[in-house]
């Protein structure tokens, strides 16, 4: 197949404004899929995507269009994840195309996610179709979204599209608008071979599948290749095409989408963003945008029983051949014993990662509280990264703490813009700029520490602004502050499983949450048992698990209260000496609570 009758097209949207559904809509038209095999949401594999309703991993798929010219054309749609946590992801598969259709519910109109995404599309020069999707629904606003993509996106009214992916109106017509707006995939000319990985898998028995779009050149079973950013040389042992599933073909020509199985057993060997070229004749040049993805925040995982532990660390080896941004390392907690210390992309992925551990391998764990990578700077010169708060220095030792920083842009209603600014300042951020999307809606860019971000400032904006907020954030750089090392104590024996890095400000309140919490949880002893939060050796908080108390005066039917005193006074020395043996075990239930209690 020529070139010319190529098109290659991502779809580009915010969380839940219908892109899987116009996939599914896009697969019927075209026949890829009888309608008796269609399922809703047909290219998200995962029964977590399906009952979230968002894309998780993207899902290439080529579809062959019989247009009004008479032409037979080949589209080569690579689905994108939706959340700002993939957002490496969604731009390499960006990078493999030459447009993107453009999403956006007529209910809800332009969102941040939305803004970030065409972004995107735009840097790296892709053709934009706009599609208003819901327009069947009776809260439906048109007029607001075509304004909006005007006043916030700098896209023309006249270029949208108005449909319903859900009963398939305008869906034809967007169709006929790829072949007429995408350009077809351009040839350089260049005598090179060169192709791009936008994504991989792992399968058990063929070992590493690289998902690739080719620049220059073709890929062909046998060929040498060569992995441009390490080097790495192997034979293709297969190449092939989505229909949507892996069916082997002949070649992959130069413009068309695909995927390779080379002869790598190790999915650590290949890169998402990566350049392959032929081992002979190596290109001189890698094709731009790839960078080393690095987890963002970090959490420690343990088997909540024990026994479980190398059957974690099996589970947690399989996740990884099919998510390559996702890592862990063993280590050992004095509160919760053996687990694995994990990094992560974002909040969301934590959250999938988690979810498909429980799920697909049915362990059951328990996640400490999560932390993002601190820069310390000690007093002798060196630089160490930290991610978690126990392998924190001597505060003596340490000159001062960088913390990494987000630039958010939160888009809301007019109405909630008071306390949106209330929530940014208790989370120690400050508003940098403001802007008006529309007469109804504003855009607030604003900096805020990447660790105060991390449990609860999603769940509030939502609930601030009645769920009609939206936010999007990218890291922007480190910043130093005032942060120390907070200790819980249960009867002076640290517990590190709750020690976390707060500001100074914030230690007393964080603190005294804490410890009040675990008074809730911690079991009565024979003793009383202190709960203290400590920062370095000052305590800033606690409580106190009162002692369970037998009535040794129940025998006491009268008499003298010199018999009375003596009891009690017998009972209190007991008590003493107990305390100074005594040992408090912390139940797995109370670990349990306070990190279902986040913050």
């Amino acid at each position: 197949m020529t070139n010319e009758l190529i098109r290659n097209f991502s779809i580009i949207a915010h969380i839940d404004h219908g892109k899987s559904t116009l996939a599914d809509r896009l697969l019927e038209i075209t026949k890829t899929i009888e309608k008796r095999e269609l399922v809703e949401q047909y290219l998200d594999g995962m029964d977590l995507e399906r009952e979230r309703g968002i894309t998780i991993k993207s899902h290439p798929v080529r579809m062959s269009y019989l247009a009004k010219d008479g032409n037979s054309y080949e589209f080569n749609l690579i689905d994108t994840p939706g959340h700002v946590d993939f957002s490496y992801e969604v731009s390499r598969s960006l990078a493999a195309c030459e447009g993107a259709l453009l999403v956006i519910d007529a209910t809800q109109g332009v969102q941040a996610q939305t803004v970030a995404n065409v972004n995107l599309a735009l840097r790296g020069g892709l053709a934009i179709i706009p599609l208003i999707n819901k327009i069947d629904l009776p809260a439906s606003d048109v007029e607001m979204c075509k304004e909006q993509l005007e006043e916030i996106l700098a896209i023309p009214s006249d270029d949208v599209i108005l449909i319903s992916a859900k009963d398939g109106t305008g869906v034809p017509e967007v169709l006929e608008e790829i072949i007429r707006r995408i350009p077809p995939p351009a040839v350089s000319g260049l005598d090179e071979f060169r192709s791009l990985i936008f994504d991989s898998t792992y399968d058990s028995y063929r070992g590493v599948v690289n998902f690739v779009r080719v620049i220059d050149g073709f890929l062909v079973k046998g060929q040498k290749i060569r992995l441009f950013s390490t080097g790495l040389e192997s034979e293709i042992k297969e190449v092939g095409c989505f229909f949507p599933g892996m069916k082997p073909v002949e070649r992959l020509f130069a413009g068309s989408v695909g995927y390779i199985i080379p002869n790598i057993r190790s999915p650590a060997d290949t890169k998402i963003g990566d350049t392959i070229t032929d081992a002979k004749i190596v290109c001189k040049k890698a094709l731009p945008g790839f960078k080393e993805v690095k987890p963002m925040v970090f959490s420690g995982i343990y088997p909540i029983d024990t026994k479980d532990y190398d059957q974690l660390r099996a589970s947690m080896g399989k996740l990884q051949l099919n998510d390559s941004a996702f890592t862990y390392q063993a280590e050992t907690s004095v509160a919760l014993g053996f687990g694995f210390r994990c990094g992560f992309l974002g909040l969301l992925h934590m959250e999938i990662i988690q979810e498909r551990l429980r799920r697909e391998y049915s362990m059951d764990i328990i996640a400490t509280y999560p932390s993002v990578v601190y820069r310390v700077f000690k007093r002798d010169g060196e630089m160490m990264e930290v991610d978690n708060p126990v392998h924190l220095p001597d505060p003596t030792m340490i000159e001062k703490i960088e913390e990494p920083i987000i630039t958010a842009k939160i888009m809301l209603p007019n109405d909630y813009i008071g306390d949106i600014m209330n929530l940014i300042m208790i989370k120690r951020g400050n508003c940098t700029r403001t802007d008006s999307a529309d007469t109804k809606h504003v855009v607030i860019t604003a900096e805020l520490p990447m660790g105060e971000i991390l449990v609860d400032f999603h769940d509030k904006l939502k609930s601030v602004t009645r769920g009609y907020g939206s936010m999007d954030y990218e890291i922007s750089g480190y910043k130093e502050d005032k942060l120390v090392k907070l200790d819980i104590m249960v009867n002076t024996e640290i517990v590190d499983a709750f020690s976390t890095i707060v500001h100074v400000d914030n230690a007393h309140s964080r603190g005294k949450a804490l410890s009040e919490k675990l008074k809730d949880v911690i079991p009565q002893q024979l003793f009383q048992v202190a709960i203290q939060a400590a920062v370095g050796g000052k305590i800033v908080a606690r409580e106190n698990v009162k002692a369970l108390r037998k009535n040794v005066i129940a025998k006491c039917y009268g008499g003298d209260i010199t018999r009375k005193r003596k009891l009690l006074e017998k009972q209190k020395e007991g008590k003493k000496r107990m305390k100074q043996i005594g040992k408090v075990n912390i139940p797995q239930e109370a670990f349990v609570e306070i990190l279902k209690a986040g913050s």
